[in-house]
């Protein structure tokens, strides 16, 4: 199984942005897939994920009702779509599934 971010950026305070994280070697709905992200000089934190029915999602309180996660199976992509983005929101972002990671995607959030 292998997962690629995209997406990434400057963004400022406020803004939005929309990460992707491709999957390849078998199919979203074999498992469940999740988002984190790590800020310098901390550990890595969760931040969304989605079972692998697609019917549950759960937030960090930090981003719930900012973020929002979602995928497309016929793609084997899934998303990370951001509001209202903060300065604490800062980190590389990690797509996860099962014991697999990709290689993260930078978020800055600054003015």
């Amino acid at each position: 199984l292998q997962l690629v971010e995209s997406g990434g950026g400057l963004v400022q305070p406020g803004g939005s942005l929309r990460l992707s994280c491709a999957t390849s070697g078998s199919t979203l709905e074999e498992y469940a897939t999740g988002w984190h992200r790590q800020a310098p000089g901390k550990e890595r934190e969760a931040v969304a994920c989605i079972s692998s029915s697609g019917r549950s999602t759960n937030y960090a309180d930090s981003v719930r009702g900012r973020f929002t996660m979602s995928r497309d199976t016929a793609k084997n992509v899934v998303y990370l779509q951001m509001n209202n983005l903060r300065p604490e929101d800062t980190a590389v972002y990690y797509c996860n599934a099962v014991l697999y990671w990709g290689q993260g995607t930078q978020v800055t959030v600054s003015s």
